[in-house]
């Protein structure tokens, strides 16, 4: 059974820094992109960050310049390097995957930025 591994993620004040990490684990024949989304109470769940296997990335318009996502396609993870946080983007934030033709999703890791 394939898996998405979250790590990362907890409390910072604003203007901190977080690094998430997703990993595959699992056997799978293919593998397209991944991303990380994020979800505020009673909201729907957003696009963040979006790298393919080319390495083409798509930013949300509200952490472009602050976030960075990169991806290792021999170990099948990606990062999320989050720098000048804010309140707002206190989250759950969840590791998203095309695996097989299907999209699996990780747990969910909570990000907080409170002063």
């Amino acid at each position: 059974q394939v898996q998405l591994i979250e790590s990362g993620g907890g409390s910072v004040q604003p203007g901190g820094s977080l690094r998430l990490s997703c990993e595959v684990s699992g056997k799978f024949f293919s593998i397209g992109p991944m991303a990380w989304y994020r979800q505020f109470p009673r909201n729907q769940r957003e696009l963040v960050a979006e790298i393919t296997t080319a390495g083409g990335i798509l930013y949300a318009n509200s952490v472009k310049g602050r976030f960075d996502i990169s991806r290792d396609n021999e170990k099948n993870i990606i990062n999320l390097q989050m720098n000048s946080l804010k309140p707002e983007d206190s989250a759950v934030y969840y590791c998203n995957a095309l695996i097989n033709g299907g999209e699996i999703w990780g747990q969910g890791t909570q990000v907080t930025v409170s002063s």
